[in-house]
């Protein structure tokens, strides 16, 4: 489809926090040090990102309640729950969500869905020192600011309003993780761009 051509970011999470599902920081050969308090701050930034796009799926899609059951489990999380099943399944049924909506021509709306898988797999960030994990920190904001530019006739300067945003939201626990980690990896489109964009900036306003 048109966003991010044949790879399909929302799965690419589910996929890779479903074979690791584990209710333990440390999993095998970790290289990142990563404690469950700075887990629960990443996941709580990844929420506050995605929740204010739940307006377009909910005006779009009415009477879903997936993406926001998947935010809200992640939420729960944050807040000092443990991660359980709920989570996981909760973000399995908003990437449903987002197929519909993606099958429906609701772009925006499967953005909002694909944030909130994201926000949801950001409980499951890895402890490796790997690029792709950036994505499980940043991207329930680049798909929500994607969401943004979409609805409003894909204007870019939406989306990154919202970055900049997302960038004076982010705490300086979330800004620590993120530099343990590579830079954002390329390619995956517009989302990739914009995940690009708010992690160069966090990483330079940490100095």
């Amino acid at each position: 489809m048109g966003i991010v051509g044949h790879h399909d970011v929302s799965t690419a999470f589910l996929e890779s926090f479903h074979r690791r599902f584990n209710d333990t920081v440390h999993l095998v050969n970790p290289t990142i040090d990563l404690d469950m308090a700075e887990l629960r701050e990443v996941a709580g930034y990844a929420v506050a990102c995605a929740e204010p796009a739940l307006v377009i799926f909910e005006r779009d899609r009415p009477g879903d309640p997936r993406p926001r059951a998947a935010i809200d489990a992640a939420r729960v999380f944050a807040q000092g729950a443990k991660r359980t099943k709920v989570i996981r399944d909760s973000a399995w049924a908003a990437h449903k969500a987002y197929q519909e909506a993606r099958d429906a021509g609701l772009e925006a709306a499967g953005d909002v869905a694909r944030a909130a898988v994201a926000a949801a797999s950001a409980a499951f960030l890895h402890p490796l020192a790997k690029a792709t994990q950036v994505i499980h920190i940043l991207g329930s904001a680049a798909h929500a600011a994607r969401a943004f530019e979409l609805d409003a006739a894909d204007d870019r300067r939406i989306g990154a309003a919202y970055i900049e945003k997302a960038r004076g939201s982010a705490s300086p626990v979330v800004v620590d993780v993120l530099r343990r980690y590579p830079v954002a990896p390329g390619g995956r489109g517009r989302v990739g761009e914009l995940v690009r964009s708010l992690d160069a900036s966090l990483r330079l306003s940490a100095g």
